[in-house]
């Protein structure tokens, strides 16, 4: 299992909606609006890297109103 933590920037206004749209993905373990340099943070889990980077790519930069994600992949040192 691969987890990673999504930053997410949005437009202006739309870190909310941003956040509820993402939580309804599936992969998408949860996705809460913050404050700071990021919008919103989403904590993701999938089977393998490649799918991992097939639901950043597919699903959660194709939500309306993302201007910019960095995916943080989980490590056990």
């Amino acid at each position: 299992m691969v987890q990673a933590y999504i930053l997410i920037q949005t437009e202006v206004g739309k870190a909310a909606s941003v956040a509820e749209a993402i939580a309804a993905i599936s992969g998408v373990v949860l996705a809460e609006d913050v404050t700071g340099p990021y919008d919103v943070i989403a904590r993701v889990e999938a089977n393998t890297v490649d799918e991992l980077g097939k639901l950043v790519i597919a699903k959660i930069q194709d939500v309306p109103g993302i201007t910019r994600t960095l995916t943080c992949t989980v490590v056990h040192v």
